[in-house]
């Protein structure tokens, strides 16, 4: 009986989600995303202004700092966004603790400078051979936001990993893009033993908050917004656009495989044209879920992609694409819905309801 009862009060928790209903059937189209078995329609993430929302948010701290780590003021920002936001198609409540796209380099000691928006590491000079996983500061930071978001949340929404990028991008973090270059030459050896020995820390966290994070909820999810009933996350290396394809093959792929085949599933998060000199040693990759294609700021969206699109399609790989509405019927006609996730916001709930009827119709018309 008392088996019972906790299972109803956790469909309960999760079919109360904050403004998301049925997360259940969300969660199952998940996992026809991740199987390529989505047929009716491709996967939408789209979100929109929660109707009628009068969600007060807290007060910005004073301190530039404290907007970023005070974690009370982070939970209670989360919560009165989340509140003022509609979850359409696949979309839903989530947070996870934000410190920027750097933290990973400030687990092994580098600081980090904060601004409204973002965060950059502050580079230092590092012994690449004697890098040391520093278990309190920003480390411990994390892992005590995450506790805390997961004891708020209470099955209004879900808790994600937070944004590590290992590898190449993290050494980067460590000395800077520009001195990454000279150790690439000057010292390869290093480089490449730093990487590995920086994939030590990264399954380390990623165990430790997967571990934590599971005592509470089921599977995992991160910024990108997508859930999988194992431990998923987005790989990648922003650094290899500065890098040739023979450089990518010698110093990003040996250590790439390796976290990938140590995850559930993984999706490489390719930005910016730069970077697609690599797609066809990254859909080589047996064990590689799929790429979610960042086209980047200043570049056309998404429909002028669709050859490179198809390519990753071809190749039997998933994508991750963030549209906007009116390229969405182009995307819908040229690109099968199997293994395809489109991300997008719009201006009303109204708008969003008919983005997925939209995605309903154009794979009815197609098929008949």
């Amino acid at each position: 009986m008392l088996y019972y009862t906790l299972c109803l009060l956790l469909i309960f928790r999760v079919i109360n989600m904050i403004n998301k209903v049925n997360f259940e059937d969300t969660k199952r189209r998940f996992s026809e995303y991740w199987a390529m078995e989505n047929h009716d329609r491709p996967l939408i993430s789209v979100k929109a202004p929660k109707d009628n929302a009068k969600v007060n948010f807290p007060k910005v701290p004073e301190k530039l700092q404290n907007r970023w780590l005070d974690t009370e003021y982070v939970i209670k920002a989360s919560r009165a966004h989340m509140e003022n936001t509609y979850f359409g198609g696949e979309s839903f409540p989530m947070a996870w603790p934000n410190l920027g796209p750097d933290i990973f380099g400030a687990f092994y000691g580098a600081d980090v400078d904060f601004s409204p928006d973002t965060s950059w590491a502050v580079h230092k000079e590092v012994d690449l051979t004697n890098l040391v996983f520093e278990e309190h500061g920003y480390y411990a930071k994390i892992l005590e936001m995450t506790k805390s978001m997961l004891e708020d949340s209470k099955g209004d929404y879900l808790v994600g990993i937070t944004d590590i990028h290992s590898g190449l991008d993290g050494i980067v973090s460590l000395v800077g893009p520009e001195n990454l270059c000279y150790e690439l030459y000057d010292n390869p050896d290093e480089v490449k033993m730093a990487s590995f020995d920086m994939f030590e820390g990264y399954k380390k966290v990623m165990t430790e908050l997967h571990t934590l994070i599971t005592e509470y909820q089921a599977g995992s999810t991160n910024w990108m917004g997508v859930w999988h009933e194992g431990l998923w996350y987005p790989v990648s290396c922003d650094f290899c656009c500065m890098i040739s394809q023979e450089m990518f093959d010698e110093f990003v792929l040996p250590e790439l495989v390796e976290e990938i085949k140590f995850l559930d599933a993984a999706l490489f998060h390719l930005d910016g044209p730069g970077a697609l000199k690599h797609l066809d040693a990254l859909l080589e990759i047996e064990e590689l879920n799929g790429i979610q294609w960042v086209y980047g700021a200043g570049q056309p969206s998404a429909s002028y992609w669709i050859d490179i699109l198809k390519k990753i399609q071809d190749a039997r790989k998933m994508i991750h694409v963030a549209v906007t509405p009116m390229e969405l019927p182009v995307l819908l006609e040229n690109l099968e819905p199997e293994g395809v996730m489109y991300e997008l916001w719009v201006p009303s709930e109204y708008e969003a309801d008919e983005i997925i009827k939209m995605a309903l119709r154009s794979r009815r018309k197609k098929v008949y």
